[in-house]
């Protein structure tokens, strides 16, 4: 076992006292993926973590980090949220040769953050969170589980309102900080709307390190706001986007069966290359990891070799086929999350998707719009005529708008909620269509997903 920290440095870091001897492998808040020598951090949530120690050493666990006398080996501080932030600064001073990135965005903040990662795992001993652990727990998690002999690493960092974004910047003191792209996402929660996000998008430069890169879209409505951000905190800025300038501008994008085709000018030279990814805006992604991935000091190389390797992740454009009794369907699996850029952007992509049978939407509300939510959801039915969309199948009293603006032959069925609108839809799906699901979490999208690959199941089980 690889020792990631001993309980006589994680007391150094917390100011802890420690109460027994231990050497952890790993750090984990949660007992139902706790690995072998982990340390288990007792957070206090919906319910007290100290309640789970005991099962997080039957499952393994080498001691514990604790705000209380607990019946392990552990480390006792004073809080345990504040004790985990120490233990990820104490992280990052140590790994003195690391060079980090991260990345916000309303859109394709952890695609593309995922895809960073995938290029530096092929250019040196590198670093970045699982899952979408971007807030302020996950961010100093991440920080917490980073080897001391770290080169690249690179965090995600969320948020739903002002002055989030800020704190778990400056405790990853950036070298290089990406925004994907700003958008009407969690608009509710500020009076002024995208431009708010766009600032607060914006506090990802608060932390950069000095002398540090932002990288840029320039596509983006809000470009000019975000590079002023970032020049002020002295950034130098690097552009991705399709227009004239950019240092990585994107020229071309093909789509085919197992992937696309990019073309693309890198710092005025022409570049060509494939990736494993289909949606039209990966064309862009593409541009945000490939400057990315060169101002972190990594090769170019290793970010094209990743990109034409990296498959969509779930719920991100995950593509299956579900096999009917009577054939197969293609189920592209969208279902993570949604606003009104990705849902647009995944409408476009299912437009290029050549089908046996019939396209078909079905779509879940978009969530945190605020009061223009209805107006923002009956605006997609340009992209839905746009695409192509044979049949549109409905969840949610927002999307009854977009249902309700469309010929009744694209209309395939509403219902008030993702559940009810089950059985309409894996009803209506026959062999040869292309199926796109797409809607935020709270919306519960993934059901339909669930759905159709039950359909799938039971016709398996028949056969």
């Amino acid at each position: 076992m690889r020792t990631l920290w001993t309980s006589d440095e994680i007391a150094v870091a917390t100011g802890g006292e420690g109460v027994g001897a231990f050497e952890a492998a790993g750090v984990s808040i949660d007992t139902r993926s706790i690995e072998p020598g982990d340390l288990f951090v007792a957070l206090a949530g919906v319910r007290d973590g100290h309640g789970f120690v005991a099962q997080a050493m039957a499952a393994g666990a080498a001691g514990v980090l604790a705000s209380q006398a607990v019946d392990a080996p552990h480390v006792r501080v004073a809080d345990t949220p504040i004790a985990l932030e120490q233990l990820g600064i104490a992280a990052r001073e140590r790994a003195v040769g690391a060079r980090r990135c991260a990345v916000t965005g309303s859109v394709g903040k952890t695609s593309v953050t995922q895809a960073i990662a995938a290029a530096l795992k092929l250019a040196g001993p590198s670093h970045t969170s699982v899952k979408s652990y971007n807030n302020h727990i996950g961010v100093p998690l991440t920080l917490a589980r980073m080897p001391a002999d770290t080169r690249f690493a690179v965090f995600e960092i969320g948020m739903n309102h002002a002055d989030e974004i800020t704190p778990l910047s400056r405790m990853v003191q950036p070298h290089v900080a990406v925004v994907t792209i700003v958008g009407p996402v969690h608009v509710e929660n500020f009076p002024d709307g995208e431009a708010g996000v766009a600032r607060a998008k914006a506090e990802i430069f608060d932390g950069l390190y000095p002398g540090g890169i932002a990288v840029l879209n320039a596509d983006d409505r809000w470009f000019g706001l975000l590079r002023d951000a970032a020049v002020a905190r002295g950034a130098k800025v690097l552009s991705f986007g399709s227009t004239d300038g950019c240092d990585a501008r994107l020229t071309g994008f093909e789509a085919g069966g197992e992937g696309a085709t990019v073309h693309a000018i890198l710092h005025g030279k022409p570049l060509t290359f494939p990736i494993a990814q289909t949606g039209a805006h990966w064309g862009l992604n593409a541009m945000a990891t490939i400057l990315a991935v060169e101002a972190l000091g990594a090769p170019i190389e290793a970010a094209l070799q990743a990109l034409k390797d990296f498959a969509p992740l779930a719920g991100r454009g995950a593509e299956r086929q579900v096999a009917l009794r009577e054939g197969a369907i293609t189920l592209i699996d969208e279902s993570y999350n949604a606003n009104p850029i990705s849902m647009r952007a995944a409408l476009r992509t299912l437009g290029t998707r050549a089908a046996a049978g019939r396209r078909i939407a079905a779509l879940t509300d978009m969530l945190e719009l605020g009061p223009e939510g209805e107006q923002m959801h009956a605006a997609l039915a340009e992209s839905v005529d746009a695409a192509g969309v044979d049949l549109l199948f409905a969840a949610g009293p927002l999307m009854r708008a977009l249902f309700e603006s469309l010929p009744p032959q694209r209309q395939g069925g509403w219902a008030q909620d993702a559940a009810a609108l089950v059985p309409m839809l894996a009803g209506a799906v026959r062999a040869g269509d292309v199926v796109m699901v797409k809607g935020s979490n709270g919306s519960r999208a993934s059901l339909l997903v669930d759905a159709l690959v039950a359909v799938a199941d039971d016709a398996g089980s028949d056969a």
